[in-house]
């Protein structure tokens, strides 16, 4: 009866869902700056290149 109660406790126990929930959040927000940093790498590396191009063909 002992293990039933054990079982029984571990399953209405809920204080390790905010651990999950955290975790969750946290690989969310990881995810959105990962996408803003290669979406920003990105459009910088563009505009140096149009720059570079500017400058070896005198601006035209």
């Amino acid at each position: 009866m002992k293990a039933w109660q054990e079982i029984k406790k571990l399953v209405t126990d809920d204080s390790g869902i905010s651990a999950v929930e955290y975790a969750l959040l946290l690989a969310l927000i990881g995810a959105a700056i990962a996408t803003a940093a290669y979406t920003l790498g990105t459009t910088v590396t563009t505009k140096i290149g149009e720059a570079t191009t500017a400058l070896n063909t005198g601006g035209s």
